[in-house]
């Protein structure tokens, strides 16, 4: 098993505050740095900001502050929400910072000295919101497909990436590396584009100053998606320690941005000389009553209400049970409560009061065998939550926790006060909370701290050691 995880979200723009979509990838990528802690790897999480393009520009100006000026005022409502969600990440990393800027600079060199790069003419639609280009077939009306807004014609002198050399390669790369588009259900839809023809594409801008100098022609900056793949790279490049992470082991993106970390980031990194992730994963988004959610349509959930509803735990947990991380999810309050009240305050907290309720009262004593079910239901997570399926994780984990409900219900400690029984729930909570913990870590260490176990995986086939045990707080309070 490889000694080293490295694992990204997409750097996002910080035009606006941060909302439930950007939640739901960083999140997705906590769990899996958090999971993979556990296992004992060595893990690199990045998230961050990208913070150049003509969007963040417009945003600076409306707001009359510099675009540095604005990004610094803003960034910081990103850091505050991903604390509020209790996201450990090992680095934030911004556009904008030095090491980054030199790294884009090298890697824009060594591209043009290996005759990747030409100056050319740009003409094509192009939407500001996507800091991306379209073509007629596929935007035939000369609307944006995703913010439904007429786009806008750009012609202007520009340097060119030519990702058109690239098909054979991508071609042999996506059959020889299966996941390395993920889920399965993506990867048709961008072999068949690929397969239908690249045409390169623009590099730089002439037209606006907000963002990195092309190192071999001032009077251009780099454009946005060249600037901003390259985050992930220069995020191991500052200290000698962080360069046996590269390359990244999963590389989580919403499925909107799929075709960029395809096609353009292995194209552009071949072309640099520099190993590929082993995996793109694209997630589905969130909807409210079908529309895509987001500050465009006007319906974006913040963090600040997310969390309001049932708390930090809770919404983590519901973003990642509710639906399948590769489909879309329509997001509603009332679910989420459900899902609260439901698994986390009738099932896992009523079980963990119970318990320790009566562990207070009878005491504990171990006399038979340790069950198996945990390492179990162990290896079964540790193969979903590879191949990303978060909600089959958490069913399984649910059903252990509907197990030990069922088997307090039937043994009655609170009649015969068994010590036994209560010693065998006891142990099956530590095992529970360890398997949760990295969707719930802030719940798992108050289980952790009643019940006197570390959080580790080696504890799974480890009895609990007897101690004192005092009535639990309650975990989840019902809505």
């Amino acid at each position: 098993m490889a000694k080293k995880f490295y694992i990204t979200t997409p750097i996002y723009y910080p035009n606006d505050l941060p909302h439930l979509g950007h939640a739901y990838t960083t999140i997705a990528a906590d769990v899996l740095a958090r999971w993979n802690k556990l296992r004992g790897k060595s893990v690199f999480f990045v998230t961050g900001t990208d913070e150049h393009g003509k969007k963040i520009a417009l945003s600076a100006e409306k707001a009359n502050k510099s675009p540095k000026q604005f990004v610094d005022s803003v960034v910081p409502k990103f850091e505050e929400a991903w604390k509020k969600l209790n996201i450990q990440y090992d680095r934030f990393i911004r556009t904008t910072d030095k090491d980054h800027e030199i790294i884009v600079s090298k890697i824009l060199n060594k591209v043009h000295k290996s005759g990747d790069i030409y100056l050319g003419n740009y003409e094509g639609l192009y939407c500001t919101s996507c800091e991306a280009y379209y073509t007629k077939k596929d935007a035939p009306d000369s609307v944006c497909p995703i913010h439904k807004k007429p786009l806008d014609l750009l012609k202007e002198k520009s340097y060119f990436f030519r990702l058109s050399k690239y098909q054979k390669f991508l071609l042999d790369l996506y059959k020889k590396n299966p996941d390395f588009i993920s889920p399965k259900s993506r990867r048709k839809e961008i072999i068949n584009r690929v397969k239908a023809g690249l045409t390169d594409f623009s590099i730089s801008r002439s037209s606006f100053s907000w963002g990195i100098p092309i190192p071999f022609d001032k009077n251009h900056v780099t454009y946005v998606w060249f600037d901003a793949l390259l985050n992930y790279y220069s995020a191991t490049q500052s200290q000698k320690k962080l360069k046996k992470f590269w390359p990244p082991n999963t590389q989580i993106v919403g499925k909107d941005i799929l075709w960029f970390h395809a096609v353009y980031w292995p194209a552009m990194l071949k072309s640099a000389g520099l190993k590929l992730p082993e995996k793109i994963f694209a997630h589905g988004w969130w909807t409210i009553s079908g529309e895509k959610m987001g500050k465009s349509a006007g319906n974006a959930i913040s963090i600040d209400s997310l969390v309001s509803i049932a708390g930090s735990d809770s919404a983590r947990y519901f973003l990642l049970r509710e639906a399948s991380f590769g489909d879309d999810g329509d997001f509603s309050e009332k679910m989420l409560v459900e899902r609260h009240n439901s698994e986390l305050a009738n099932k896992l907290g009523n079980l963990v009061s119970r318990v320790s309720t009566l562990a207070e009262k009878y005491g504990l004593d171990k006399k038979a065998g340790i069950s198996p079910l945990a390492l179990k239901f162990k290896n079964q997570i540790a193969k979903h939550l590879d191949s990303l399926e978060f909600d089959k994780a958490l069913q399984i984990i649910i059903r252990y926790t509907d197990k030990c409900n069922e088997y307090i219900q039937d043994k009655k400690p609170w009649e015969t006060h068994d010590k036994q029984v209560l010693y065998e729930l006891a142990n099956a909570i530590k095992n529970i909370s360890i398997l949760l913990s990295p969707f719930i870590p802030e719940t798992a260490e108050k289980i952790a701290k009643t019940f006197n176990f570390k959080i580790s995986l080696s504890e799974l086939d480890k009895p609990l050691k007897i101690s004192k045990i005092k009535k639990s707080e309650i975990l989840f309070r019902k809505i």
